[in-house]
């Protein structure tokens, strides 16, 4: 497992979003009420960036199609999408906000 700096956490306030590049693969990094979360920020529909969805009560709401996914989880809540995202690890460390993949 390796871990990449990718924030600081000053960087992305309560209820923001930020894709940020992690080897290579764009991660939308989601701080709900403080705490940190990341998922892929390709949606599994059509490929749109999930960092600019509308995000309500955990569930980020793709700004293409309308899919819905768990920050948390990663899972699909609603068609179009047909298959979750994938989750990573987010490690706080100072003010900075680590990936683990």
């Amino acid at each position: 497992m390796k871990e990449y700096e990718v924030a600081k956490v000053k960087d992305i306030p309560p209820g923001e979003s930020k894709c940020v590049d992690v080897d290579g693969d764009p991660v939308a990094i989601f701080n709900l009420d403080g705490q940190f979360y990341a998922i892929s920020d390709t949606c599994t529909h059509a490929q749109a960036s999930l960092s600019e969805g509308f995000v309500e009560e955990g569930i980020v709401t793709c700004p293409l199609h309308g899919a819905q996914f768990d920050i948390k989880t990663g899972k699909n809540m609603t068609m179009p999408a047909p298959v979750p995202v994938q989750t990573y690890t987010v490690k706080i460390e100072g003010d900075a906000i680590k990936i683990v993949v």
